[in-house]
């Protein structure tokens, strides 16, 4: 891994590394549509509007939501396949050999077979 995608991706987990940010994530997630208003995620957080909108922040920054400004109101979607391609920097490449389909069969030449007589 390169210095340049550790920094990225510890900024990432840093993002990730935080409760409430986890579960804004799941809560994006389940909403219709997979995008939510900053106004209906800080009830079901406990939390206020202003820390629901720096926590989002930190996500989107993370490249992990996407911000969309509609009028007076921001929108916010998970960014496709951002926790897909965390799970592959993070899951270590398969050391076992590729799978067999089966027995190697080699033919034998004609002279090592036995003679019919």
């Amino acid at each position: 891994m390169s210095r340049s995608d550790a920094e990225r991706l510890a900024g990432v987990l840093k993002a990730l590394a935080d409760p409430t940010r986890l579960r804004l994530l799941s809560l994006v997630q389940s909403r219709p549509r997979a995008e939510a208003r900053v106004s209906e995620l800080t009830s079901p957080l406990g939390v206020s509007q202003p820390t629901v909108s720096h926590h989002l922040r930190v996500l989107s920054e993370a490249g992990l939501l996407h911000r969309e400004q509609r009028g007076v109101a921001a929108y916010y979607r998970l960014v496709p396949h951002a926790l897909a391609r965390l799970a592959d920097l993070l899951t270590p490449p398969d050391p076992s050999p590729p799978a067999c389909n089966g027995p190697t069969v080699v033919p034998e030449s004609p002279s090592a077979r036995p003679s019919v007589s």
